[in-house]
């Protein structure tokens, strides 16, 4: 699996995301522009000792990841709290690319427009108008996606 942060923010959510990506063995995809440097010690210490096991590639921009992942198999899979439809409505296969926002901001409005039919989400009670920490977001989609591949390669 892939994991993909657009333009993430905390460094402490990265660091989390990265530890739950190295513990199922999926791709972390960070896409600039960074909140933070990878050399923050939020970062790494989010990560523990994990960074050296993660397989990670920093992104420029939107275009050069989309330029990257052109002949790559598997789908774009949208996760925001403007999604339609729940994240177990989905069909997950091994190599898909599950494509989180910025923390405060989200998925950008073109993206979400453009793939509008691939864009899920988490449920949450509709009075808060906050919504689910990043890293739980990622933890509770990944799961979901590697459960229904009968967790690969995992014991």
């Amino acid at each position: 699996m892939h994991v993909v942060l657009l333009e993430p923010e905390i460094p402490q959510n990265a660091g989390n995301v990265s530890r739950t990506c190295v513990l199922t063995n999926s791709e972390l995809h960070l896409i600039k522009p960074l909140g933070f440097s990878l050399q923050d010690r939020y970062l790494k210490r989010a990560g523990l000792d994990y960074w050296q096991e993660l397989s990670l590639t920093v992104h420029q921009s939107w275009e050069s990841f989309l330029e990257q992942q052109k002949n790559q198999p598997g789908r774009f899979l949208f996760f925001s709290t403007q999604g339609k439809r729940y994240y177990t409505e989905v069909q997950y296969q091994e190599n898909d690319f599950l494509i989180f926002g910025s923390e405060t901001t989200g998925l950008p409005a073109n993206l979400l427009l453009y793939y509008c039919h691939r864009v899920y989400r988490v449920p949450m009670v509709e009075h808060i108008k906050r919504s689910l920490n990043l890293g739980n977001t990622v933890a509770v989609v990944l799961y979901e996606a590697l459960r229904q591949q009968k967790f690969p390669d995992l014991s």
